[in-house]
């Protein structure tokens, strides 16, 4: 099955504090706040969702295709997806724009300070892919607002399968945009706070969400992930990681193995489970794409952590 990824390609500057911020951020001086903070070891790698999400997906045998925007600065990172079978037809160059770019910091408590340069994200790659219903499964995640509400609409009215993931983009997109992605989707899927403040923003309880998409995925961190349909509710539990060298990056490779399930036929728990030992190759490296595996050693591992075989 075609898998189409929409989302952000960025390069990423992960930064690693050697302490934790609550012990440096006086409460009651909040309001005048100036806090340095000096780093133990930094990491440039590519990143941004769509980029994390397909090379997860490319690891473990598929060839998805990104639909994204990037700047002329792009063509180091169009080489490497491009090695990795990554289909990037669907990548447009905003000329005069640079990459969006991150600066991550990582606490010993795995909190995270984020500053986030959009660049040429804040563009349309103003594509409608090709597709046929029963063809293909979409994922969009955070990446141009406008898109992101153009594409949920786009993928309802032409009956295809499609996952919306609003995460950082959710205090953007409007209360209208959020109930629109959520409508028909095949899943909404979040981590904990992100869903706490789209019910607030759309005003929609989780029941309300799950009479219009077929599925609730939250994730937990360290504590897993619970999965939710109108009939059946599931609590993952973590796969377990040989380190958590970098949190950053494992929400996208747990969306990849999910995905992968998703387009092997697997139950849900099942997909919620490998999606979970997908996402520890990411913890276990600095960066979202310096972690190699492949789906015979992921099998195995999904083994090892659940005492059972992957359906063949």
């Amino acid at each position: 099955m075609h898998i189409l990824v929409f989302g952000s390609l960025a390069f990423d500057k992960i930064m690693d504090f050697p302490g934790k911020f609550s012990d440096n951020i006086l409460p009651d001086k909040i309001h005048t706040l100036n806090v340095s903070f000096t780093i133990s070891n930094l990491q440039e790698n590519f990143g941004g969702t769509a980029g994390n999400i397909a090379y997860n997906l490319a690891l473990l045998g598929e060839q998805p295709t990104i639909l994204a925007t990037a700047g002329s600065d792009f063509e180091a990172y169009r080489e490497w997806l491009a090695g990795r079978n990554i289909d990037t037809d669907g990548i447009k160059i905003i000329a005069g724009e640079k990459t969006a770019f991150a600066n991550i910091i990582t606490d010993q408590a795995d909190n995270q300070l984020a500053a986030f340069y959009p660049g040429a994200m804040n563009y349309s790659c103003a594509l409608e892919p090709e597709a046929k219903e029963g063809e293909a499964l979409a994922i969009i995640a955070p990446g141009f607002p406008a898109d992101m509400a153009r594409l949920a609409k786009f993928y309802r009215e032409r009956n295809l399968p499609f996952i919306f993931d609003p995460g950082q983009q959710i205090p953007v997109l409007s209360a209208d945009d959020l109930r629109s992605g959520i409508k028909g989707a095949k899943m909404l899927i979040s981590n904990d706070y992100e869903l706490s403040l789209l019910m607030k923003k759309t005003g929609w309880s989780e029941e309300k969400i799950l009479e219009n998409a077929e599925a609730l995925v939250t994730t937990l961190g360290e504590k897993g992930s619970q999965i939710k349909t109108k009939d059946a509710g599931y609590s993952i539990p973590p796969a377990k990681p040989k380190n958590t060298i970098d949190p950053t990056g494992a929400g996208d490779a747990y969306r990849a193995g999910f995905i992968k399930g998703l387009v092997s036929g697997w139950p849900l728990e099942i997909a919620g489970r490998f999606a979970g030992v997908v996402a520890v190759y990411t913890v276990e490296q600095y960066g979202t794409q310096t972690h190699q595996f492949n789906f015979v050693e992921a099998a195995e591992r999904y083994r090892e952590n659940f005492k059972e075989e992957l359906p063949v």
